[in-house]
């Protein structure tokens, strides 16, 4: 790929002028949809949507990349400092409810602290920086996961606004340390509500019985998605051990299970008791042996994929898939996995109703593929 590189006003704007960088590529036979690679970025891990059909892209190191809507032009809009060793990083960006009024971006990234490491959730403003370009500011840290440990793993990070825009669920992994995640004091291995402004919401449902104030939910290992559905219900996925990757319906107040249960073993081969009626865990939705390594989570909405409408998509890391989950109500069951070629960390739903992925990068290209209808 051939990159022109301008500097501007202290930000960096990068044109792509290779036309593989948007080139069609033909999908394989077994595909329903053509697959136009749009951008190229450096270890990518999330996206979104801005009104006017931009997108901002996070990367690991801690680049948040405001990007054209044909994915030709770029530019940093801020470098964050992160700690990106492991499976840390600049991670979820999401857009405030209230984004056309307020430029609120909310996004999550890893960081070192007094005990160790850990997520944060933090929001700026994207505003004109005066020379024809934008940048993120106002920047503040609004929420921190308790307690911060030892170790590069399992952060999540994940971002998703109630329906009514009140509220904000925010995904805390139990950073591979097992226990916190039935810890009623800790934050990790939880699900959390927060205000907008990332303090607890008020009338979460286990305060009452001595939980930390934050905490929707409870028991779950490494949380890399989650959305809520038209009907209003929150959808939540998760890695689990050796086998055991979840679907889960949140539901406020209930325990998950991780790690007293898990449809996966321990990485030694030593059992996890399996899921079963009457354990007081909540068993998920769906789940799979072997592993899929979900990334990324979107309940699709649009009409270019009319048979699909409902359904949740999820990026398959390890099995370099996509992956969709046919949601019926409060159901839901495997339907189709395509077979991507590359580690896929993040899956959109576009303007247009196309789907779009974003590669890993590392072992992947890192590359923003966009698919549509035959």
């Amino acid at each position: 790929m051939i990159r022109k590189t301008l500097f501007a006003t202290g930000l960096l704007t990068t044109t792509l002028l290779a036309s593989t960088a948007c080139s069609a590529q033909p999908a394989a036979a077994d595909k329903p949809f053509k697959e136009t690679v749009v951008a190229d970025f450096d270890s990518p891990w999330a996206m979104t949507f801005l009104p006017d059909k931009r997108m901002l892209v996070t990367e690991k190191k801690g680049q948040m990349l405001l990007v054209s809507a044909d994915g030709k032009s770029r530019q940093t809009v801020a470098t964050l400092t992160v700690d990106s060793a492991g499976q840390g990083g600049l991670m979820d960006v999401v857009l405030a409810p209230d984004f056309a009024t307020s430029n609120r971006v909310y996004f999550s990234y890893s960081t070192a602290g007094e005990g160790g490491k850990g997520v944060v959730l933090a929001r700026g403003r994207l505003r004109p920086n005066g020379g024809g370009g934008e940048r993120l500011g106002e920047i503040e840290v609004i929420f921190s996961a308790r307690p911060f440990v030892e170790g590069n793993g399992h952060y999540s990070g994940r971002i998703a606004f109630s329906p009514d825009g009140k509220y904000l669920f925010f995904t805390n992994g139990e950073r591979q340390k097992f226990t916190p995640a039935q810890d009623p004091k800790m934050t990790l291995g939880k699900v959390l509500r927060l205000t907008l402004d990332g303090k607890p919401a008020p009338g979460n449902p286990l305060v009452a019985k001595g939980f930390a104030p934050e905490i929707w939910s409870y028991g779950h290992r490494n949380l890399l998605g989650i959305a809520f559905d038209k009907q209003g219900n929150l959808w939540e996925q998760e890695m689990g051990p050796k086998g055991g990757d979840e679907v889960n319906l949140i539901k406020p107040g209930l325990n998950y299970g991780w790690p007293n249960a898990s449809n996966g073993s321990n990485y030694d081969g030593t059992d996890i008791p399996d899921h079963k009626p009457g354990d007081g865990y909540e068993p998920p939705k769906v789940f799979w042996n072997p592993v899929i390594s979900p990334g990324g989570l979107m309940i699709y909405s649009d009409s270019m994929f009319p048979q699909w409408k409902g359904d949740a998509f999820i990026g398959g890391l390890s099995s370099k898939s996509l992956v969709r989950v046919h949601l019926t109500g409060t159901n839901a069951a495997k339907g189709d996995q395509w077979d991507m070629g590359a580690r896929i960390r993040e899956v959109e739903q576009g303007p247009d109703g196309a789907i779009w992925v974003l590669e890993d990068g590392g072992d992947s290209q890192g590359r923003l593929i966009k698919l549509t209808a035959k």
